[in-house]
C-alpha cells in the first residue's frame, strides 16, 4: 500500500497540467463579430471540414482495401445442422443430424466434410 500514492501522483500531475480554465463563455480572446476573427473562423472551419473529410476518405479506402484483400484467405466454415427423421430396420424412429456447409449468405454449398477442420 505504500506505493499507491506514488503511482497516482503522475496521473494527478498530468490531469492538473492538462486542465485549464477559460475566462470567456466561448473561450475566445477576440471579438468574433470583427471581420478578422469572423473570416478566420470561417476559413478555419472550412479547412477543417475539407481536411477531415479527406482524411476520412483515405481511412475508408484503406479499410475497404484491407477487408477485401483478406477475402480470398477467409477459410471460416459455416455449418448448419438440421435433423432428419429416419426409421430403422427394426421399426424405431430416430433423429439423424445432417450438416450442410453454407456460404456467408446462408446458401447451401453442399454436405459438410466429415472430420475437416
Amino acid at each position: 500500500m505504500k506505493t499507491f500514492p506514488l503511482a497516482i501522483f503522475p496521473v494527478f500531475c498530468g490531469a492538473l497540467l492538462l486542465s485549464g480554465c477559460a475566462t470567456h463563455d466561448d473561450g475566445r480572446i477576440v471579438n468574433p463579430r470583427q471581420p478578422g476573427p469572423a473570416i478566420g473562423t470561417a476559413v478555419g472551419g472550412a479547412t477543417g471540414a475539407v481536411v477531415g473529410n479527406v482524411a476520412g476518405a483515405v481511412a475508408g479506402v484503406g479499410q475497404g482495401f484491407a477487408a477485401q484483400a483478406g477475402k480470398p484467405f477467409d477459410n471460416d466454415r459455416r455449418v448448419v445442422r438440421s435433423w432428419r427423421t429416419e426409421t430403422t430396420s427394426d421399426g424405431r424412429t430416430i433423429q439423424v443430424p445432417v450438416e450442410i456447409e453454407v456460404d456467408k449468405d446462408g446458401r447451401p454449398i453442399g454436405e459438410a466434410r466429415v472430420g475437416a477442420r
